[in-house]
């Protein structure tokens, strides 16, 4: 069977794809299933994790407080999927290892989004600090317990590497292209729908944001195809835009960069350095819409206001964790020689939903904040 997967790949892919007949295995080797290729299986593992299913409950940029319209951690994930796997069948690159990367990319998040990252990052400062990227891997390769033979997803090198590498902040490693397609699905995802969910929840209006270039331009584009839009309707087809002219940006780029190069080998492309991003112009438009989002939305009063009480939740949880280790679940308990105190009550809390985050915080400390 796994000869025909081969065979499929080798058909299918392009030769600057990473097929999985070149996959460097698994941290512990495994057999070869007989009817999904290594990267099916990651992505599978993924899927049936419990830390993918809390997805679905924690914040991506607005809490639940403010609404059930917004995106959640698990349905911006889903929508980076969507793009990514667009981008990858279009360059002919491996489908499933982009699915596996894109699905596992964010799943390291904690309770309330970048809230919460910093306040645990601040916890930890003198235990080597805390960062989403660097958390799914240790839920990948320590914390998920779901197979009798070893600790973690055991996923492959690749699907581990394609997440070192958004971890590593120095840059040290070259990442192959469906990890760069992943990154660039992201960013695609991020930059239009933070300012679709703003918008839905009065923190911007659409006027405001057709002052935004890349957001005028877009209207533009539109408006020549669609005379007389207006409101909701505008709003909808700008959006779809948005999407449609940054992954049409990136596969021309990526496009004339790999037949200009003429890459034989994934290990080429990957040396190559970054192949698939956006046009300098482009890039230019996405940098001035992502400053104002930061002004406009992410400092937004209201988002500050559920910043704010989200640092007094959980400094106090992970303080009171720590003075209190007995109210931690035993499997955490037990993890305190091997990876200390601090890191297993980040982990833990890292782990949490937002609701569930606020339960417990009312339950054992009594004092949860209004996070609206």
């Amino acid at each position: 069977m796994m000869e025909s997967f081969a065979e499929r790949e080798r058909l299918l892919l392009a030769p600057y794809a990473m097929h999985s007949a070149d996959s460097a295995g698994r941290k512990h080797p495994e057999p070869l299933h007989p009817y999904r290729t290594p990267f099916q299986r990651d992505r599978d593992r993924i899927v049936h994790s419990a830390a993918y299913r809390r997805l679905s409950y924690k914040t991506q940029v607005f809490t639940g407080e403010m609404g059930d319209y917004h995106r959640s951690r698990l349905t911006h994930t889903l929508e980076a999927t969507s793009i990514a796997r667009t981008l990858a069948r279009s360059l002919r690159l491996n489908e499933d290892l982009v699915e596996a990367l894109a699905l596992v990319h964010d799943i390291g998040h904690p309770p309330f989004g970048h809230a919460g990252e910093d306040v645990l990052n601040e916890c930890l400062h003198e235990s080597g600090g805390f960062n989403h990227n660097r958390q799914a891997l240790r839920i990948v390769e320590e914390l998920e317990q779901r197979y009798p033979r070893f600790s973690g997803l055991n996923l492959t090198l690749e699907v581990l590497g394609g997440q070192a590498v958004r971890a590593d902040r120095k840059g040290r490693h070259r990442p192959l292209l469906e990890s760069q397609v992943v990154d660039a699905a992201d960013s695609v995802a991020y930059d239009t729908h933070d300012a679709d969910d703003a918008m839905e929840l009065g923190l911007l209006s659409l006027a405001e944001l057709l002052e935004v270039p890349i957001w005028g331009l877009a209207a533009e584009r539109v408006r020549r195809r669609y005379a007389g839009l207006a409101g909701h309707e505008l709003r909808r087809a700008v959006l779809h835009e948005l999407i449609d002219w940054q992954v049409g940006d990136l596969l021309e780029q990526a496009s004339a960069k790999i037949d200009a190069a003429r890459f034989q080998s994934a290990s080429a492309a990957r040396a190559a350095g970054t192949i698939v991003e956006a046009s300098a112009d482009l890039a230019a438009l996405k940098v001035e819409l992502e400053r104002f989002l930061h002004d406009r939305v992410y400092r937004h009063p209201q988002v500050l206001k559920m910043r704010s009480n989200v640092r007094t939740c959980l400094s106090e949880m992970f303080a009171g964790y720590l003075r209190r280790p007995e109210l931690l679940p035993k499997a955490f308990q037990e993890r305190t020689e091997q990876a200390g105190p601090s890191r297993c009550v980040a982990d833990y809390i890292a782990g949490m939903t937002d609701g569930y985050a606020q339960g417990e915080h009312r339950r054992l400390f009594d004092r949860t904040p209004d996070l609206r």
